[in-house]
């Protein structure tokens, strides 16, 4: 699944939503392209974790791409 995600700006960023995401689903392989704000995650977690987990970051979902 795709998202689109508001406020990230550098590696760091991309690391705290990265460590947030794998809190949620450990094994998920997550994506983020930070010139597009667009983040892929593939593996078994449920959409409204990985929103919550973008959320707990400190940034803004804004909205699943596929």
């Amino acid at each position: 699944m795709r998202f689109r995600v508001s406020g990230m700006s550098c590696e760091g960023c991309a690391d705290a939503v990265t460590r947030a995401i794998h809190k949620a689903a450990p094994d998920a392989k997550v994506d983020i392209d930070l010139a597009s704000g667009e983040i892929e995650v593939d593996g078994r977690v449920a959409e409204c974790a990985v929103a919550a987990a973008i959320q707990k970051a400190g940034y803004t979902n804004e909205g699943r791409l596929d």
